[in-house]
């Protein structure tokens, strides 16, 4: 039975279409997915009942399931290289896809819609920041938690990291993705919720669908991360200690 006390990540987790749902109502289900069903309604002046109806029917038809689901039962390990394999190459490409779109959109169009020059640095910001971050996953985070998961199947002991535990390197990237999240949403507002005027071209019409996209994978990659692969680090480094004695 669904209540409105539960946390939106976990909604997320549990129920397969609860992500589309939120989607559509533009509840954040990522970096707010701490938040507690009737908050994230309060803050989106949405009905709690009505949305907590709704996720009800979701859930008892087991319709439009997301794949992401599929992810609460598999490895820390396979976890990490899913989001890599699919989530940061899809972004990597889709940025530099985008800063393209961006620069010729704005050489034609900025001088009638101003709103472009703020939108391109926005778009350079999120670049920057999340060709950062991903390194830094890559390189440092995702081998650590995948170490995790080979001393759990082996029963070998855990190596020290350099920065202690892993509750540190989550907690930067935690408050990463909170900043992600206030370009997206800046993004968002400077482009009216990515609606082109009528004078777009055929180029403006596809910078705001691949904005839109881009957004729309990052909610999904950040639920990953934030509901399911760092809360699962966390518990397995614990794990881990304890049976060391530490």
């Amino acid at each position: 039975m669904i209540e409105t006390t539960q946390k939106i990540g976990e909604l997320a987790v549990k129920i397969p279409g609860a992500t589309r749902l939120f989607e559509t109502l533009k509840i954040d289900y990522c970096c707010g997915g701490g938040k507690t069903l009737a908050e994230a309604c309060a803050d989106s002046r949405l009905d709690a009942d009505e949305v907590m109806s709704r996720l009800d029917a979701i859930e008892r038809q087991a319709e439009d399931a997301v794949r992401t689901v599929a992810f609460e039962f598999e490895s820390l390990t396979e976890l990490s290289r899913h989001i890599v394999e699919r989530h940061h190459t899809f972004t990597r490409d889709e940025l530099a896809r985008i800063e393209a779109l961006s620069a010729k959109v704005v050489s034609k169009h900025s001088a009638n819609h101003p709103e472009l020059l703020k939108l391109q640095s926005l778009v350079n910001d999120l670049k920057v920041d999340l060709l950062t971050h991903m390194l830094k996953e890559e390189q440092v985070l995702f081998p650590y938690i995948e170490s995790l998961q080979q001393a759990s199947d082996t029963g070998g002991a855990l190596q020290p990291a350099f920065f202690g535990t892993v509750r540190n390197p989550v907690r930067m990237m935690m408050l990463e993705h909170d900043a992600a999240g206030d370009l997206l949403a800046e993004m968002r507002r400077v482009t009216s919720d990515y609606t082109a005027p009528e004078d777009a071209c055929i180029s403006f019409r596809t910078l705001y669908q691949a904005l839109e996209g881009l957004e729309a994978d990052l909610h999904e990659h950040i639920h990953l991360e934030n509901n399911l692969l760092f809360p699962h680090a966390i518990k397995a480094e614990e794990t881990a200690l304890q049976s060391i004695g530490q």
